[in-house]
Order: C-alpha cells, then sequence, then structure tokens
C-alpha cells in the first residue's frame, strides 16, 4: 500500500505550524463553546466568551494563510519524487490519483484490504480539505449571528431571520461544532491508519525513511 510522501518538502515548517494552530484553535473553541453552551462550573464565562472568540480569530487569520501559502509555497506532491511544486497542485485532480475515489472508500470502510495512491492527498482528503475552509466560514458566520454585539448588524439579522430566528442559529452552530470534532477524530485516525511515520513529521517534524 503506498501513501502520500511524509517527507519535509511535502510538509514545509508554515504549513506544520497554521496545521497546529488549526488544531489548538478547534480545541479551545470546542472547550469554551461547551462551556458557553452549559456553565459545568461557575465564574468563567467571560474569560470562555473572551478566549472563544480569539482562538476564533486565530483560525480565520491562519487560514487566511494557509491559503495564501497554497498559491506561494513549494511542496512535493508526489510520494516518490521530492521534487516541487506549488501547494494548490495537491487539492486538484491529478493523474496520479485517478480513479482511485472508490477504492479509498472502499479501504477505509474496510472492504479492500489494500488501496494506491501517490499524491500527497488522497481523493477523499482533497474533498474534506477542500470543505474545511468553508466550514470554518460558515462556522464563523454563526458564531457571529448569535453574538449579542453583531446580532442588530443589518447582515446578522438577515441571517438569522433566513434560518428562522436565532434559536435555529444556535441549533445550526452546536451541529457545526460537533462536524468539526468528528472530523477532527477521523482526522486523527486516517492520518495514522498507515503507521507512525506520518504523525513523527506532524508531532516532531521529523522525516521518516518509509515511503
Amino acid at each position: 500500500m503506498a501513501h502520500g510522501p511524509i517527507y519535509r518538502e511535502a510538509h514545509p515548517l508554515p504549513m506544520m505550524l497554521t496545521h497546529w494552530l488549526h488544531l489548538i484553535s478547534i480545541g479551545f473553541l470546542a472547550f469554551t463553546g461547551f462551556y458557553i453552551h452549559y456553565p459545568f462550573f461557575p465564574g468563567f464565562m467571560g474569560v470562555a466568551r473572551g478566549t472563544h472568540f480569539f482562538f476564533m480569530y486565530v483560525l480565520l487569520i491562519t487560514l487566511i494563510i494557509r491559503i495564501i501559502m497554497m498559491f506561494t509555497v513549494k511542496t512535493a506532491s508526489v510520494s516518490d519524487s521530492h521534487e516541487t511544486e506549488l501547494d494548490v497542485k495537491n487539492f486538484l485532480p491529478q493523474k496520479e490519483n485517478r480513479g482511485s475515489f472508490f477504492p479509498t472508500v472502499g479501504y477505509y470502510l474496510f472492504v479492500k484490504k489494500e488501496y494506491s495512491h501517490k499524491g500527497k492527498y488522497n481523493s477523499l482528503q482533497k474533498v474534506s480539505y477542500v470543505l474545511v475552509p468553508i466550514l470554518i466560514v460558515v462556522m464563523a458566520w454563526t458564531g457571529f449571528s448569535i453574538y449579542g454585539p453583531y446580532m442588530d448588524n443589518s447582515f446578522f439579522q438577515s441571517s438569522i431571520e433566513f434560518v428562522g430566528g436565532p434559536m435555529n442559529m444556535r441549533i445550526i452552530h452546536y451541529f457545526m461544532m460537533w462536524v468539526f470534532i468528528i472530523f477532527t477524530m477521523i482526522h486523527a485516525y486516517l492520518a495514522t491508519i498507515y503507521g507512525f511515520a506520518p504523525a513523527k513529521m506532524i508531532f516532531a517534524w521529523k522525516e521518516s525513511s518509509q515511503r
């Protein structure tokens, strides 16, 4: 079974840092979001709200930086080559992954024993990594819409009316939080399904001889 490249040319340090900032931000957002929804100990609401919005801005800013890096930073995109190209290629259809979508799905559903892809990301990763920025924007939009100082803004007010009221907007925001939590758990599982070489790169920026 082949997997994406796990050497430094494929995972430049700036991209690793934004990945970690995304993970840390989602962790704090989930914790403070749960607390704001259901304060399970007293005297923390002000800190929770401030922390929640701080890491929301961190997440949005690092998302913008990561998108800019897609078009400005070169990374390796093929598993058997250290040659680099602009990172945006990894998110587009590649001949290296042609016809691999359903075999990838079958492998993750334990229907197929093995499959092979030669790109940095497999077909499912490409789809999910394109959807995640959209989900982040939706999450920020719903969060602003239910935050007191912004609720009277004409744009957010029209958004609240569109979904049927502030309670529906809160439900959407809460549901989206679970989408991110579940996605993060699945992402962590699939990142180690090949072995721990990718984890060594993520945690320690350490290359592996495994290809």
